[in-house]
């Protein structure tokens, strides 16, 4: 029993001396959001919103927008003499403009998700190359996807670092 007790000591000593060795830092990243964040990103997307064409979709969008908020005030004042026929045609009105700015809507943010896939497939090299210089400067042991984890301090954040190490590359 005596030899046992030994060796579960020893087995243990042997453990925690194996974890302490292996600890390092947690951190969360959003490697999303740091290529987001970054210079370039910020650029292409100022490039993307001043050509022609967005900026048409963008003002087709505050048009309709406008117009739809226009229609339901009416709708809303006139209501009470309004027939049930009238009423039933404006509510129609309404939801077709409704069908146009999300239509319009899905097109602007398909141009900027398509610009922002294009900019991480360039930064992906990149992007793996700051993380493994800030694991092994930040001594992390542990680095997790930020939004797998439920609660997250922002002093576990390392988005910013790795946004700043992509812009300085």
């Amino acid at each position: 029993m005596n030899k046992f007790i030994k060796l579960a000591v020893m087995a243990i000593a042997l453990c925690t001396t194996m974890a302490a060795s292996a600890e390092g830092k947690i951190a969360v990243l959003n490697a999303q959001q740091a290529i987001i964040n970054t210079e370039l990103a910020q650029n292409r997307l100022k490039e993307l919103r001043a050509e022609s064409s967005y900026a048409a979709n963008r003002k087709e969008l505050e048009s309709l927008g406008k117009s739809y908020q226009d229609t339901v005030a009416q709708l809303q004042k006139d209501a009470a003499v309004m027939s049930a026929e009238q009423k039933q045609a404006e509510a129609k009105k309404i939801q077709e403009k409704r069908v146009d700015i999300e239509f319009v809507q899905k097109k602007l943010q398909a141009a900027e998700q398509g610009l922002l896939q294009e900019v991480a497939q360039e930064l992906s090299p990149k992007l793996q190359k700051a993380v493994t210089e800030l694991i092994a400067s930040e001594g992390i042991g542990l680095l997790l996807n930020q939004q797998a984890a439920m609660h997250v301090d922002s002093s576990f954040s390392i988005t910013a670092k790795v946004t700043d190490k992509l812009n300085q590359m």
